[in-house]
C-alpha cells in the first residue's frame, strides 16, 4: 500500500502504517490541483479538511482503495461516488466524541454561570455579584438533536447533574439508551430548556435552526452547537437572541467558516450578525475546537489506523 498524507496528524498514524508495511508520502502544502496530478500513484489518502474530495478528484485517483479522514464527518468527501468506486471510507467520530461531550458541557456551564463575562469584568476592575448571578442545570430538560457518537457522549456527561430529563431527537429510530429517551419533534419543541446540536452537515441539516424552527419551542431556551456551523442560520439566531426566545448560545462552529475549518470567513467582510454575537454577553464562541484536544489527536489517528488495518490487513 502506498499512502499519501495531505494533512498533518499525530505521528502514530505514519509510524503504525510503516509497521504494516505501507509506504508513506507527505505533502502538506501542495494545492489540490498538484495533488490530483500524483494521486493515481496512491492506494490510500489521509486527510482532515484541507480540500474537498469530489467526483473529479476521485476519477483521477484510479488506484485509490481507501480514504482516512481524521475527523467525525465525511461532508468534504463525495461519499456516494467514492462508495460507487469501492473506496473504503474511514472517519473517526469515536476518536473525538469524548472531547466534544466535555466541551459542550463546559460551554453550557460557562453560559449558565456567566463565567466568560464575569472573568472579563473582574479583570477590568468591575465587581458585580448580582449582575453575574447564574442559573442551575438541575431541573432542566436537555434536548439533543442528533444522537450518534457526539450526542451520546454529551448525554453521558450530564449524568449526575440532576437534570429533569435528557431527551433526544434523531431521524433514525431506536437510538435511545440509558442516558437519553428518544422523542418526536413535537415533544422536543414542547419540553426543551437546553438544545444541543450533534448532527452532520447534510442537505437536511443546513439551515435547520431558523426562525420557523426556533418559534416552535414552547419555552425560551439555550442553544449549543458543536456540530457544523451551517446548521444554524445566524441572522435568525440573532433575531431570537434579541427577542429572548433564545436565552444564550454556545457556538463552537459558525456559519461563516471556510469549508477547510482552518479560517473563519470565505471573504474579508465581517457579517453584521457575527458582530452581534461578538458583542453579546450571553454568547460564548470557540474556534471549532470541541473535538480538538491533546488526547483526541491521538484517538483520531488510532481510530483511522485500526479501521484501515481491520479492512486491509
Amino acid at each position: 500500500m502506498k499512502v499519501l498524507h495531505v494533512d498533518i496528524n499525530h505521528p502514530l498514524i505514519i509510524e503504525q502504517f510503516n509497521e504494516l508495511g505501507f509506504e508513506n508520502d507527505e505533502d502538506y502544502t501542495g494545492t489540490k490541483a498538484e495533488i490530483e496530478t500524483k494521486i493515481p500513484e496512491y492506494d490510500g489518502l489521509i486527510i482532515r479538511s484541507r480540500f474537498s474530495i469530489d467526483a473529479e478528484f476521485l476519477d483521477k485517483a484510479t488506484n485509490l482503495k481507501f480514504i482516512g479522514r481524521l475527523g467525525a464527518g465525511l461532508e468534504n468527501i463525495d461519499v456516494r461516488y467514492a462508495k460507487a468506486k469501492d473506496i473504503f471510507l474511514a472517519a473517526a467520530p469515536e476518536g473525538n466524541r469524548n472531547a466534544v461531550g466535555e466541551h459542550t458541557l463546559g460551554m453550557l456551564l460557562s453560559l449558565f454561570n456567566k463565567l466568560n463575562s464575569a472573568d472579563e469584568e473582574v479583570r477590568n476592575g468591575k465587581w458585580d455579584r448580582e449582575g453575574n448571578r447564574g442559573v442551575e442545570l438541575e431541573g432542566k430538560v436537555v434536548g439533543i438533536v442528533g444522537y450518534g457518537n457526539m450526542g451520546k457522549a454529551f448525554a453521558k456527561k450530564l449524568k449526575g447533574f440532576d437534570v429533569d430529563e435528557v431527551i433526544c431527537y434523531d431521524i433514525e429510530g431506536g437510538v435511545e439508551d440509558e442516558n437519553a429517551r428518544q422523542v418526536g419533534i413535537m415533544e422536543l419543541h414542547q419540553r426543551t430548556d437546553v438544545l444541543s446540536l450533534h448532527v452532520p452537515q447534510t442537505e437536511r441539516t443546513i439551515g435547520m435552526v431558523n426562525t420557523e424552527f426556533i418559534n416552535k419551542f414552547h419555552n425560551p431556551f439555550w442553544i449549543l452547537n458543536t456540530a457544523r456551523g451551517k446548521c444554524i442560520k445566524t441572522t435568525d439566531l440573532v433575531a431570537a437572541l434579541k427577542d429572548e426566545k433564545v436565552l444564550g448560545a454556545g457556538l463552537d462552529v459558525l456559519e461563516y467558516e471556510k469549508s477547510s475549518f482552518e479560517d473563519m470567513f470565505t471573504d474579508k467582510k465581517l457579517p453584521e450578525a457575527f458582530q452581534y454575537l461578538i458583542d453579546a454577553k450571553n454568547v460564548l464562541l470557540t474556534p471549532h475546537v470541541a473535538g480538538w484536544t491533546v488526547e483526541s489527536k491521538i484517538k483520531l489517528a488510532q481510530t483511522v489506523v485500526d479501521k484501515i488495518k481491520a479492512k486491509f490487513c
